[in-house]
């Protein structure tokens, strides 16, 4: 049978404008592209915890069995529901198989028909297709523009309705962070819902920036996901046990799919025990000693920060382990992105459609394993290669 017409046409654009995507290979190289930001995914203490753990509790179990509602709700989900409310400061943690799956189900979900959401312009793509699946009124305000915002929760009408203002705490494709004590007080005076989705924040800046900056009171739902630098799977929604009792009658990704297996749980569980220790080792300085994940990490962005400087790089403002270079064109930023690869140094381009075009940028996310020598070596190679100069 022939692949549909309308679908050969959309991959042909694809190649055409140079954005075609296809699965990357494995490469040893040094790694400035995933989201390991603590180096918690190659941890062998977690590992080895997580796997005693279900043997000592007789929890063996390869799979969950079926969705939470049906034979997946082990005495594990609710154990770690309870950890993760104690450690985040929030009265309920509902978990969901993925941080996309947990967006879907909340922005599918809790806004109704003649609700509004007022939405950052650069709002990650899983919160988009959860609007969508919505029957709310959505419009976006400008990035991190707290005039953009406050006009528009002037503007729009919600007296009987529901007003959400949703943003991201860290932006995965900048790397930038808004504010988010202004925002609170904006939803505070315009008696909105404010929702923060964390999946950049959390380890990275422990429980995540709803808790540094003591807001956990003045946040609706806050999204923390675990596949970044908790570096295991799943996600959860924290909030009120009402909150908490929607999700379970009403989020449709949270009902209808078979829940996270044990060995998933008990992941999250031990990954968590070893963000609450990560500062409590000062002495041992092995690099994959996750104790002190934290403060390596810290110290690893602001050697890149004052590289960047040193070498009059042109990068997005970030304090986070996300810094992106600018390079416009899918064309330009891949062909960069290729010769660094090649160079040694895994360093990803995003391309047109997923930024702006013209916004297309390298994309460089920091680690607590990254070295020095790494950094300062990547730095002065994209300087040469932004001069057109031969390596």
């Amino acid at each position: 049978m022939d692949f549909p017409k309308k679908l050969q046409d959309k991959l042909l654009a694809r190649k055409e404008n140079n954005s075609f995507r296809v699965l990357p290979t494995v490469k040893n190289i040094v790694d400035f592209s995933s989201n390991d930001y603590l180096g918690f995914a190659n941890s062998e203490i977690i590992y080895k915890q997580a796997h005693q753990f279900l043997i000592e509790n007789n929890l063996k179990k390869n799979g969950a069995t079926g969705s939470r509602l049906l034979s997946g709700n082990n005495k594990l989900f609710e154990e770690v529901e309870r950890f993760l409310g104690d450690f985040h400061n929030s009265e309920t943690a509902s978990i969901f198989n993925s941080g996309y799956a947990a967006n879907l189900g909340f922005f599918g979900t809790f806004p109704q028909r003649g609700d509004v959401i007022l939405y950052d312009e650069l709002i990650h793509a899983s919160i988009r297709d959860g609007m969508q699946l919505s029957n709310a009124k959505s419009f976006k305000f400008k990035h991190n523009d707290l005039n953009s915002l406050e006009e528009m929760l002037n503007r729009v009408q919600h007296n009987n309705s529901a007003l959400y203002v949703v943003t991201e705490s860290v932006f995965s494709m900048d790397g930038d962070a808004p504010d988010l004590v202004a925002m609170a007080e904006s939803c505070k005076k315009h008696n909105a819902f404010f929702v923060v989705d964390e999946a950049h924040a959390v380890g990275v800046f422990g429980g995540g920036l709803v808790q540094k900056n003591n807001l956990q009171d003045a946040v609706f739902a806050r999204i923390v996901t675990f596949g970044k630098a908790m570096g295991c799977h799943g996600a959860a929604i924290l909030g009120s046990s009402e909150l908490k009792e929607y999700v379970v009658n009403f989020a449709r990704s949270f009902i209808y799919t078979t829940a996270l297996s044990p060995h998933s749980l008990a992941t999250i569980r031990f990954a968590y025990n070893e963000l609450l220790n990560v500062s409590l080792s000062d002495t041992d300085e092995n690099p994959h000693c996750i104790e002190n994940a934290q403060k390596r990490l810290k110290a690893t962005i602001q050697h890149f920060k004052q590289e960047v400087k040193r070498l009059d790089l042109d990068f997005i403002h970030s304090e986070s382990a996300i810094h992106c270079c600018i390079i416009s064109g899918n064309s330009n930023v891949k062909e960069i992105s290729n010769q660094l690869q090649q160079k040694g140094f895994n360093v990803k381009a995003v391309l047109f459609p997923t930024v702006p075009e013209g916004k297309e940028r390298l994309r460089f996310c920091l680690h607590s394993y990254n070295t020095e020598q790494d950094i300062t070596s990547v730095l002065e190679t994209l300087h040469l290669l932004l001069n057109k100069k031969v390596l």
